[in-house]
């Protein structure tokens, strides 16, 4: 309960218009590694053993090593730091899709991990909203190989449109988000959502 309230704060503070570009990027890392660290707890793990300083052998669990994630460019780079910070030496990779409107996507660049199909895939973007670019990057890396129940979607804020656009195409996928906001307006942007995050978080939105 008292992380929810944490969260609720943290989300009223990025999604002010009036807070600074420093403050807003302070505390969107603080939500993303939240979001990071539980889409990692959704990961298979196996049962390990070790020893510890006092002789004791204390039964743990060893983490999954095969994994990667997925940014789409270029919000979704702002993930990355979260990622590397929780998984040291991660790999990632990157999608960039042309967003034009609800209608007219088309990727434009992927640069993957040749052994993706092997992975389990962390893929990242803040904002989920109609789920279109995401459904793209997602039948892009199943096209690549990749089981389609090995990749953990994760995101700042989602859609109701979007989550059920995705979830019904990829029933197996995972979305991992830290608040569901109430719906997309006629223009196809999340209400009340936060804005054109990649612009805020890189100070491209002068």
């Amino acid at each position: 309960m008292r992380l929810a309230v944490q969260i609720r704060g943290m989300h009223t503070l990025i999604r002010d218009r009036e807070i600074s570009k420093h403050d807003f990027v302070f505390y969107s890392d603080r939500l993303i590694r939240l979001v990071v660290e539980h889409g990692l707890g959704h990961l298979p793990f196996t049962e390990k053993q070790v020893v510890t300083p006092t002789g004791s052998v204390y039964t743990g669990v060893d983490f999954c090593k095969k994994l990667c994630g997925v940014s789409i460019v270029r919000s979704g780079e702002s993930m990355e730091n979260a990622l590397r910070a929780c998984c040291k030496g991660i790999k990632i990779g990157k999608i960039l899709i042309h967003r034009d409107g609800d209608n007219g996507k088309q990727l434009i660049y992927e640069k993957l991990p040749k052994d993706i199909s092997e992975r389990h895939v962390l893929l990242l973007d803040p904002v989920l909203a109609t789920g279109n670019s995401a459904n793209q990057a997602i039948e892009l890396l199943m096209q690549k190989g990749v089981p389609e129940s090995h990749i953990i979607f994760l995101n700042l804020i989602s859609a109701p449109e979007g989550i059920h656009c995705v979830c019904k195409r990829f029933p197996y996928l995972k979305i991992v988000t830290s608040e569901i906001d109430v719906a997309l307006n006629e223009e196809f942007r999340v209400i009340p959502g936060m804005g054109e995050f990649g612009d805020r978080y890189f100070g491209t939105d002068d």
